[in-house]
């Protein structure tokens, strides 16, 4: 008996240990990605959309100078990362610079590629999960961030070289932010993979006939009628943050930083104003690095570069001299702050880094991301001009089109909307450029948050279902940026709901009167709750902060549950009076149809008294523009929404009429008129009921004034 047991329990234990090791050996993550459309059988492959592009031969010429010692300066690479990044760590870079648009085809503003001898991934945000589908060829695998089972770019190194000692994978490291190396690095510790600096960019190396040129367009000064504060102020207030934190140096990367601090704008990326440089500030010396025939005599005059010895002028230093001086001065200096992630902010390059002794490292956000987040009273005064300025542009632009549209004018497609809405823009006073090119998606496009239509893609617009607009505008006095969904035709009850838990999420942010401890991602949820309750969400912020005649992204604030940051000072963000930010929620239906709603909100001080010495905050929309009133199913509105919806709409009408009117726009006028007409605030809220029941008592006050003169007829 006691060797039967024996066998038995040794029996489970072989089995258990078996199962075990099997389970323990199947891999935690998706290492193969999403599945690709139209790349599963030789027909699909016949039949690819349109906007594909093949990087077959790209690849082939990568892989090549990858293992070619001469390009690497050093042993061949088993595989090399390529970041969306520019020298600065910018959102979005100038067309030089688009190095991993270039090897992957795909033209999203967000995502990493790694490319290994024989394969091609692509880790990319929710935002651009179908674009990334439709643009990737097939023989790369897509990894779609934000979904369960996607590893990070290390875990699918350790999975793919786990039986490959001595793997080394390379990166240009003026490319990567510093904190992203750092990250890897530590990931890749204790494993058989290496990551190695590459001073040769590999791109570079095969992108040579195509490649464009960077503008020669000189920067140009922001007056202080816009700016509201000379540079000299701003400076003065950042070395006194370099006090407190006991720093002898300052470098300062980032491209709007830059152009903010100093009050100067420029050329340099697509849609925001900045002047490619970079910054070093001491207690003593101001010095600006960037290209020579980028600064113009009015710029000179402007910073006080002649003659410059003292504290409170720049000195102009060659822009590719920063990383030989960083090297050199840093000797000097015993602290040296060094800019670290800070929401949209990714802070300085990993050569920035290496360019001063870690022991001198201060790593923290930059100074100016606070400062410049928190408009004075002429960018706030600004920004809100040019926000009734730009609802003009769009009650004109969207009442044009919705007449064209029903009068069946041939030509309306995609692309022509956002020509359109472009060109509205650009008709208005201060107007600059628009502020990010112009979303424009109809029917399935629309299910893509950041779908931007050309010529391959671009379709008709129909009647059946909707069009998201997302455009801004880039004037003297500040930034905007508004999306509204529109339907020509009947829309489904379907429709109608999703436009409407939309429009609830939005009006439940916007009407929020808060402590002003409140951390800005703990507003997230008042935003997605309507849709949450019906099962649904969207995988994008809900909001971001915006510049003044600046980035339409912004730091530090990021209205988001899902996205962290790597710095206790930029994940207790809390809301401060002029503070602008987005208000975005979206829904989005693969295939059929989208709805995002997005206006800009200011926030000012309550009128609520102060509890126990905390004061209450609010926020005020500055964007005015109408929302569509047939996709808004008004019983699913409560009274409180009801009556937000008729202030909002009474604000269009006061502060935006008066200068349509001023414009001449009679048209807009009266179709902004019509699409704010008040709605009732209480009880049934069907239009033709409301309608007969009015009658009736008009009826029967009519009764009531006429029976002493019918009894006098009788009588």
């Amino acid at each position: 008996m006691t060797a039967l047991w024996l066998l038995v329990t040794t029996c489970l234990m072989g089995f258990i240990v078996t199962h075990s090791a099997k389970r323990i050996s199947e891999p935690p993550f998706n290492y193969d990605g999403s599945s690709r459309t139209h790349c599963s059988s030789s027909s699909d492959r016949d039949n690819q959309p349109a906007n594909r592009i093949n990087t077959t031969i790209r690849l082939r010429q990568l892989r090549s100078e990858m293992v070619r010692i001469t390009a690497v300066k050093g042993p061949p690479l088993d595989g090399y990362i390529v970041t969306s990044d520019d020298d600065h760590q910018s959102e979005t870079v100038s067309p030089r610079d688009m190095r991993r648009e270039y090897i992957t085809g795909f033209d999203g503003s967000a995502g990493d590629a790694l490319i290994t001898l024989n394969k091609a991934v692509l880790w990319t945000d929710g935002r651009y999960h179908i674009q990334a589908d439709n643009q990737l060829d097939c023989s790369w695998i897509l990894m779609k961030q934000g979904r369960n089972g996607v590893p990070t770019i290390p875990e699918w190194l350790k999975y793919e070289f786990r039986d490959h000692p001595g793997t080394i994978i390379g990166a240009d490291p003026t490319l990567v932010p510093a904190f992203t190396w750092e990250t890897w690095e530590g990931e890749l510790a204790n494993s058989s993979v290496k990551l190695v600096p590459v001073q040769n960019n590999l791109v570079d190396l095969i992108w040579q006939k195509t490649r464009p040129a960077y503008n020669m367009y000189a920067a140009y000064p922001l007056e202080e009628e816009y700016a509201g504060r000379p540079w000299q102020e701003k400076v003065k207030q950042v070395r006194l943050k370099m006090k407190d934190a006991a720093a002898d140096a300052l470098v300062i990367t980032a491209l709007d930083e830059i152009a903010w601090l100093f009050n100067i704008r420029g050329y340099d990326l697509p849609n925001t104003p900045v002047l490619r440089a970079f910054a070093v500030i001491t207690k003593d010396h101001i010095e600006l690095y960037a290209p020579h025939h980028k600064l113009s005599r009015a710029v000179d005059i402007h910073l006080k570069t002649d003659s410059c010895f003292h504290a409170n002028c720049v000195k102009r230093r060659n822009y590719t001299t920063i990383w030989s001086d960083l090297r050199t001065n840093s000797q000097a200096w015993s602290t040296v702050w060094l800019p670290s992630p800070c929401g949209y902010a990714q802070g300085a390059s990993r050569a920035i880094f290496s360019a001063v002794r870690p022991e001198k490292r201060l790593a923290r956000p930059s100074p100016v991301i606070a400062l410049r987040a928190e408009k004075n009273k002429v960018e706030a005064e600004g920004m809100r001009r040019a926000h009734i300025r730009d609802a003009v542009a769009m009650c004109d632009f969207l009442s044009y089109m919705e007449d064209q549209i029903n009068l069946d004018s041939d030509g309306w497609d995609e692309m022509q909307v956002a020509r359109l809405a472009n060109e509205a823009r650009f008709e208005q006073d201060r107007s600059k450029s628009i502020s990010f090119p112009t979303i424009a998606g109809y029917g399935a496009h629309a299910a893509q948050p950041h779908y931007e239509p050309v010529n391959t893609t671009n379709v008709l617009i129909g009647k059946q279902s909707t069009l998201v607009v997302d455009s801004g505008g880039q004037y003297f006095d500040g930034t905007t940026d508004v999306t509204r969904t529109l339907h020509f035709g009947e829309p489904t009850e379907e429709q109608k709901t999703a436009y409407t838990r939309v429009l609830i999420g939005s009006i439940q942010l916007a009407s929020l009167v808060f402590p002003s401890d409140l951390r800005t991602d703990q507003l997230d949820a008042l935003a997605r709750a309507p849709l949450w309750s019906a099962g649904h969400d969207y995988l994008h912020g809900t909001g971001h902060g915006i510049g003044h005649f600046l980035s339409v992204h912004e730091p530090p604030i990021s209205i988001s549950y899902t996205q962290g940051t790597s710095t206790s000072e930029c994940e207790a963000v809390k809301m401060k009076p002029g503070y602008f930010f987005s208000n975005e929620p979206g829904y989005y239906k693969e295939g059929e149809f989208g709805v995002r709603l997005e206006n800009i909100l200011e926030v000012v001080p309550s009128e609520m008294p102060a509890y126990k010495g905390q004061t209450f905050l609010k926020f005020r929309d500055a964007t005015l523009v109408p929302y569509e009133p047939k996709l808004i199913d008004l019983d699913m509105l409560s009274p409180e929404h009801r009556r937000w919806l008729n202030n909002y709409n009474q604000r269009i009408r006061d502060e935006v009429g008066p200068e349509m009117k001023k414009q001449l726009r009679m048209t807009a006028f009266f179709w902004m008129k019509q699409k704010t007409k008040p709605i009732p605030e209480w009880g049934p809220a069907n239009q033709s009921s409301t309608f007969k029941r009015s009658h009736v008592l008009v009826f029967a006050i009519l009764i009531v004034q006429l029976l002493p003169g019918i009894r006098n007829i009788w009588s």
